[in-house]
């Protein structure tokens, strides 16, 4: 039972992984084929996000909502075919009729199904991390299913990065969504209980059972150490005005820099998150979790100064070629934020009570893309600020530097973020 377990999350999350295989393509389709301003490419991205923001909600039901004896994998299976649905209609839908309009809502069609899967396969880890807590391996099905995860991403991003040189962006599409088809089958196939999940007493969907879900939820925010963590963490997103719209036009229009560099550089983000992922469970996991989160914080700072540097052209001054840079210090700040989400998630693993892992696991979730979201506003309003656009940069060196002293201030309240991952006892 363990093996299927352990195969069931490495496929979603490895399924969820790999959908930066498209996603890389987007961007080129919004710059080249809708011919979208930076701003716009931004906005839309960090809006294509708020599905994720009711993450919440989708764990609610699948903590309490069961479809035919079962409450993970039919969520599973329900956000493959909703991305299946989106990712087909993209491709298959008559070019003439493919407008931003309509692009933004089947991206957020896509978002919603891999937010429900998202949700039931963060379930699926907690619940099982958790019965294997009192074990030495605590933690290692999060740092499994994170390697499976990274490593989708390094092959998504290798194989986008080539195949936008040599497919058309709907045929990209429309692999992906083949590939989603065939999750949805596999899922379907699958009886839950060969995964041996925690059984739950009152499997019911009436109401009751929700309104007292919600309020076990509530009482688990309540706890100052879910609270304050969470509320670092969210933090330590959402105050960071990420340029990325701007980087990838000074990049692409600006350095001309080939697509399979920017796909190279998400490949050895990818890479250096599997190997911190291997690194994490070997070496790491015993290290506190603040102290840990408070290097990674601070790492980011460190690569955004960089990129202060890079922009003045200090590292071709020296002789580092423009794209040698991006493919390493693009792919690592990328990674960083990424790799945040490993130890922290294993801190709330071990932090919420049993029976609303899913829940919190999906507020933790809906908060980082709440963040993701607030960042990339307050990037749309920097890039204004500084005034950048798709030809002028001259301002981007300032917009780094206000984003790389933003990256720095949660350092200041990083004391929110408990010592101990010890869960508190019931009475």
């Amino acid at each position: 039972m363990e093996r299927v377990l352990r195969w069931v999350a490495a496929m979603g999350f490895w399924v969820q992984g790999f959908r930066c295989f498209p996603w890389l393509v987007v961007s080129y389709y919004l710059k080249d084929g809708l011919r979208v301003a930076p701003s716009s490419l931004q906005l839309l991205q960090s809006s294509a996000n708020a599905p994720m923001v009711a993450k919440p909600l989708y764990g609610l039901l699948s903590d309490t909502l069961y479809i035919r004896g079962a409450h993970r994998l039919p969520y599973v299976a329900i956000g493959a075919l909703l991305q299946a649905m989106s990712w087909l209609a993209i491709a298959l839908l008559p070019e003439s009729s493919i407008s931003i309009s309509i692009l933004s809502f089947f991206l957020l069609l896509s978002n919603l199904g891999a937010s429900i899967a998202e949700v039931a396969n963060d379930a699926i880890v907690a619940e099982a991390g958790k019965q294997s807590q009192s074990t030495s391996g605590s933690g290692q099905l999060q740092s499994f299913v994170f390697m499976a995860a990274a490593s989708a991403g390094v092959l998504g991003n290798l194989l986008g990065g080539m195949a936008i040189d040599h497919l058309s962006p709907r045929i990209i599409f429309a692999l992906f969504g083949l590939l989603l088809v065939l999750q949805f089958l596999v899922t379907v196939s699958i009886p839950e209980s060969s995964l041996n999940l925690p059984k739950k007493k009152g499997q019911s969907s009436n109401s009751s059972s929700i309104r007292k879900q919600g309020s076990e939820i509530l009482s688990a925010l309540r706890k100052p150490e879910i609270f304050y963590s969470i509320l670092w963490f969210f933090a330590s997103f959402a105050i960071v005005p990420v340029l990325a719209g701007t980087m990838f036009f000074y990049q692409t229009e600006h350095l001309q820099l080939d697509s399979s560099v920017i796909g190279f550089s998400k490949v050895f983000g990818q890479a250096a998150l599997l190997v911190w992922s291997v690194v994490y469970n070997k070496r790491l996991k015993n290290i506190s979790v603040r102290k840990l989160l408070s290097v990674l914080q601070a790492s980011i700072a460190l690569i955004m100064i960089s990129d202060v540097l890079f922009v003045k052209g200090v590292y071709r001054s020296i002789g580092v070629p423009d794209s040698l840079y991006v493919v390493i210090f693009s792919g690592l700040l990328e990674a960083l934020f990424q790799f945040k989400v490993l130890p922290f998630s294993v801190l709330l693993a071990r932090l919420c009570p049993a029976g609303c892992e899913g829940s919190i696991m999906a507020f933790l979730m809906s908060a980082i893309a709440l963040a993701v979201i607030v960042s990339g506003y307050l990037g749309v309003a920097l890039a204004a600020f500084i005034g950048v656009s798709e030809k002028d940069f001259s301002g981007l060196t300032l917009g780094l530097l206000i984003q790389a002293a933003c990256t720095a201030l949660p350092l200041y309240w990083s004391s929110w973020i408990p010592v101990s991952d010890k869960p508190e006892k019931k009475e």
